[in-house]
């Protein structure tokens, strides 16, 4: 058996302090349930944390300074079916080494999806 999915997301606020972004509900990230798989939401505040961590610069294969994820807490309260989900990082510690980064995913009506910390450490 085959399965295949696809994620696409976009920026939609930057600045030094937070990103938010947003992704469409489509086929490609549902569960045989018809919601958003947990996966596709953990990769998507994720991501966007990255973003955050990684600052103004826009990431290259192996580059220097990566902010590589080291850890990930996911807390998952709702889910939906359709539309579009945002998600909303900021820092809980931004350090030289290691930063910590909560994002909030929101769903329709901004309905908390998931509440998602994450641990970046900066690759030398």
């Amino acid at each position: 058996m085959k399965v295949r999915g696809y994620i696409e997301f976009t920026i939609t606020e930057q600045s030094p302090e937070m990103v938010v972004s947003e992704m469409p509900v489509e086929a490609g990230i549902k569960n045989p349930f018809g919601v958003v798989q947990a996966g596709a939401i953990v990769w998507f505040a994720d991501v966007t944390a990255s973003v955050l961590v990684l600052g103004p610069g826009q990431a290259t294969e192996g580059m220097k300074g990566f902010p590589l994820g080291i850890t990930v807490n996911a807390n998952f309260v709702a889910n939906q079916q359709d539309g579009s989900l945002k998600a909303v990082a900021s820092y809980v510690h931004r350090g030289h080494t290691v930063s910590v980064v909560r994002t909030m995913v929101y769903g329709a009506s901004e309905k908390l999806i998931a509440d998602v910390t994450t641990s970046h450490v900066l690759t030398k």
